[in-house]
Formats: structure tokens, sequence, C-alpha cells
């Protein structure tokens, strides 16, 4: 028997490319469609035999091998056909079943928006959705009640259309989806009265929601199987919830800090007080320390936001800006004269440019 190399005209080491070339080259040029002539139809089959073992990467390695692989005799598989058919139309004729009609169902988005107090812990939500349910009639069946689906008379249950069409290579065989039943191999002469025969309706639901603290705008949290039914009754797919936290009046956030800002009178600034400041979850103390200046940071820890990913929680800046008084009866602007002349202070000169309180807090509150 002649060598499959020889007879495709490629070297030993030719590339499945290299093979799958030389064998379309040849393919047009000796099928009998083409080319009628005896010999042409002999070499046809030598060709196509040679492209069935050298285009398989098992089949060629034991090729390769040698006789005792079981290549060494003569006649073999000429069932190249479909190889015909993968080589001209990009793939062999397959026989495909009906589908199915139970489809996943698609993903749903829902914003919801939360109050900064409540992703401090995190919190629970029962959120209404409208969105596609099963259908409580046929339970996903899609027929009326007693009765079922019945094998389409067009495609006997395939699915499928088959065609013959003719081409350079002659009679191909084609096949479509059904026209009747579109493909599902049955059609349902009773479709059910609620749902149409789609065995899933629209509906308003109220899923229940755990919300866990430290979450952020522009989150989403992924709640699997909890999206619409698919046709047919099929899966469900996912409730996405991307979330957005409300403007506080009082606290804004850091990262999981916690920023307020505080207003202490002078006269506290100058001899320390104890504030208390009510937070997003309970009252707290701390001191004021004499001779507090605007824009420092008093640091309460562990009373900021819930972390999201791991345990503990981050921490309560506050930025304290001291209050100056500005309408002063005569007695109040008698005693600070009198301190005033008690101090050896020096007098007003230019400094370097200061930025505003809030700008001032801001970078203390991000570098701390």
């Amino acid at each position: 028997m002649a060598d499959h190399y020889e007879v495709l005209g490629v070297d030993r080491s030719a590339t499945t490319d290299e093979i799958k070339k030389a064998y379309r080259r040849l393919a047009r040029e000796l099928h009998p469609d083409v080319n009628p002539g005896a010999d042409a139809s002999e070499r046809f089959k030598l060709v196509t035999h040679a492209y069935d073992v050298l285009s398989d990467p098992q089949q060629r390695e034991q090729y390769d091998l040698g006789p005792q692989a079981g290549f060494g005799g003569g006649g073999g598989n000429f069932g190249g056909f479909s190889d015909i058919f993968e080589t001209f139309f990009g793939g062999g004729q397959q026989t495909r079943g009906p589908r199915s009609r139970r489809e996943r169902g698609q993903d749903a988005l829902v914003r919801v928006e939360v109050d900064l107090d409540e992703i401090v812990f995190g919190t629970k939500r029962e959120i209404e959705i409208d969105t596609a349910v099963l259908c409580e009639t046929c339970h996903g069946d899609c027929c009326a009640p007693g009765t079922t689906p019945v094998t389409c008379d067009i495609c006997r249950g395939s699915g499928q259309i088959q065609r013959t069409v003719r081409s350079l290579l002659g009679n191909v065989m084609t096949s479509s989806p059904c026209g009747t039943c579109r493909g599902y191999g049955t059609v349902i002469p009773n479709p059910c009265p609620t749902c149409q025969g789609q065995g899933r309706v629209r509906a308003r639901r109220t899923v229940p929601v755990d919300i866990p603290g430290g979450v952020e705008t522009g989150l989403r949290l992924q709640l699997p199987g909890q999206g619409e039914v698919g046709p047919a009754g099929g899966q469900s797919g996912d409730l996405y919830l991307e979330i957005k936290v409300k403007h506080h009046d009082q606290f804004s956030r850091n990262g999981d800090d916690l920023l307020a800002t505080l207003e202490v009178q002078m006269t506290d600034a100058i001899l320390g007080t104890k504030a208390n400041l009510k937070t997003l979850d309970g009252e707290v103390s701390f001191d004021i320390k004499p001779g507090t200046q605007s824009a420092e940071v008093v640091t309460v820890k562990e009373r900021g936001i819930t972390h999201l990913r791991g345990s503990g929680r981050g921490d309560l800046k506050i930025g304290i800006q001291v209050a100056t008084p500005t309408k002063l009866t005569g007695k109040e602007q008698e005693l600070i004269k009198q301190f005033a002349g008690g101090r050896k202070v020096s007098p007003p000169a230019l400094t370097h440019f200061q930025q505003g309180l809030f700008a001032k807090l801001r970078d203390r509150f991000l570098n701390i």
C-alpha cells in the first residue's frame, strides 16, 4: 500500500494544517463529481483514507510506528466524506436531537438605597421585584391541565428538517430547525391558559435580603437563583443588588472610617473640656485637651464601619473647629484685653498660605 505521506504529497514532519491544505487541494481535483475517471476515483479513495489516518493524532502516531501497529495491510475505512464536509463546510454531518423548552432565566438587577447608619453593622431588607415566576397552573409544563405535548408530525420528533442541496461535491445533506415545532420536536395543541404556554408569568414578589456591614456605593451583591424563572420552568437566573449609600448630614465616610466635625467654643479649646457626641450607634465621650487648635483630629477607636471582609471596625475621626465669638459685651471685651495684655505674643506676620479648615481636615484625616 502506498505511503500516506506520499499520497498527500507532504513530508513526514508536516503539520496538521499542512496535511489539511494538501487534502483540500487533492479532494477538489479528484472528487468523482469533478473528475469522473476511474483512476481519479481510486486516487480519491487513497487520498481520503490517508487524510483519515494522518489527521487523527493517535492514528498518525500508530501509523508512524510501522506495520506492527496495524497499518501494514490494505483496505481500511474509506468513510472520508465526513471529512469532506468538515473541509468545505466547517463541520461534519451531525445528528442533533430536539432542543429543550426549559432554559435558564435572565439575571435581574435592582438598585437599593441604604442609610449610612445601616451599613455600620449591616441590615436586613425585603426587596420587592417585578419578575418572571413559575406558573402555578401548569408548573412549567406549558400545557393546559390534563394535556401533554404531542410529537411533531413534520419532523417526527427530531426537531430538525433535512434537505438535500446540490453542490460542487454532489448532493449535500443539510439540516435546520423544524419551523413547525421550532426545534422542540413536540407541539403544544392546548397551551396553558394562565401563561399562554410559557411555563412562567410576570408577578411581583418579595425577596428577603441580608445587606452586610461595610458595603459601599457601586458594590453589587449577588443572590444566586433569585432572578427570573426560565421558560418552561427552567433554572432561575441570579439577582444582583447594586448598593447606593445615602448622604448623611453629619457623618461622611473614608474607607471604613467615619468622619465628623465638632465645633468647640474658644474657651473650651483653651481650657479643655469633655465632649459628648451622638454617633450612628450610640453616644461617645472624649476629652478636648487644653490648647486644642482648629483642624486637630480626635480619633475614637472602633466606632466606625464594620469591615466588609474580615473582622473589626474602622475608627471615628472627629475634626475640631474652634469657634471664635463675634459679639462680645463690654465686660467680655475688657477681660479679653486683660488676658491679651498679660501675654507676650509676636505681632501678626505673613506666613505660608493656609488652606481652609475643611481642606486641612481632609488632609489630616487622610494622613492619620
